[in-house]
């Protein structure tokens, strides 16, 4: 691997009820990659998600965005660069209109005038969503709430995009849309999901996590070709599934 975009070694968390969340993950992400973090559910996949831009503290272990060590005093630097997608956009998105929305971000680093419209209109490109920008978040299709939800954070222009369970709620033509959406964005991203035919179509790699460790780290396509793996890990393909050629 020749550059690093992430870099997460012997990472822990328990929660406050005293359940460890995280037992050790490690973990190397490369620029440009798609990795996709699969697990059943109470795996640890969103704690881990959560740890990347700071929103837990390790009990131990390290995140290393780029060259930057996640630390109290950087981590401002470190939100910046790590863009966090919930599942539920209706999280990020409560301003009157799109375009708010996706100026939130920006103007707090303040941008303004022209510059700030710029950055506005730089990220609604990205997700084909330039047309909403006068619509309110809230008058929007589930599809088209989670394209904005994106933009609002290419607006930060980070260097790493992480998204958890980016398909939930979505209708088959919206989960279509977002594909076409992440796979035009030439950054490297990391995705949380249940959803295993989203995860083959866009990454190429893929890590499933069980009981807070990582238990199978390889290509998407033979981790989830392989049976017994799904089945010892909770997971299984949909009937009928015809994906692998």
């Amino acid at each position: 691997m020749s550059r690093v975009a992430l870099s997460v070694a012997g990472l822990r968390y328990t929660y406050p009820d005293g359940r460890e969340a995280l037992r050790g993950i490690d973990l190397e992400v490369g620029v440009g990659q798609k990795v996709a973090i699969l697990g059943p559910n109470g795996a640890g996949k969103t704690t881990l998600a959560l740890h990347l831009n700071g929103i837990h503290e390790a009990l131990a272990g390290t995140v290393t965005v780029g060259s930057l060590e996640l630390r109290p005093e950087s981590v401002g630097e470190i939100r910046r660069r790590v863009g966090l997608v919930f599942q539920d956009p209706d999280d990020q998105l409560f301003m009157p209109t799109v375009a708010a929305d996706v100026a939130f971000g920006p103007a707090n680093l303040g941008l303004v005038g022209e510059e700030l419209e710029a950055r506005v209109a730089e990220a609604l490109a990205a997700v084909e969503a330039l047309s909403l920008a006068d619509r309110a978040p809230h008058h929007l299709s589930g599809g088209e709430r989670r394209r904005v939800a994106i933009a609002t954070v290419l607006a930060m222009r980070p260097d790493l995009l992480v998204l958890d369970e980016p398909t939930s709620g979505l209708d088959p033509a919206g989960r279509r849309e977002l594909i076409a959406t992440l796979q035009s964005l030439e950054m490297t991203q990391l995705v949380v999901t249940h959803d295993l035919p989203f995860a083959l179509e866009l990454c190429d790699r893929a890590l499933i996590l069980d009981g807070g460790v990582v238990v199978a780290n390889g290509q998407t396509q033979k981790l989830l070709s392989n049976p017994d793996l799904l089945a010892a890990h909770r997971l299984e393909m949909p009937f009928g599934f015809v994906g692998f050629g």
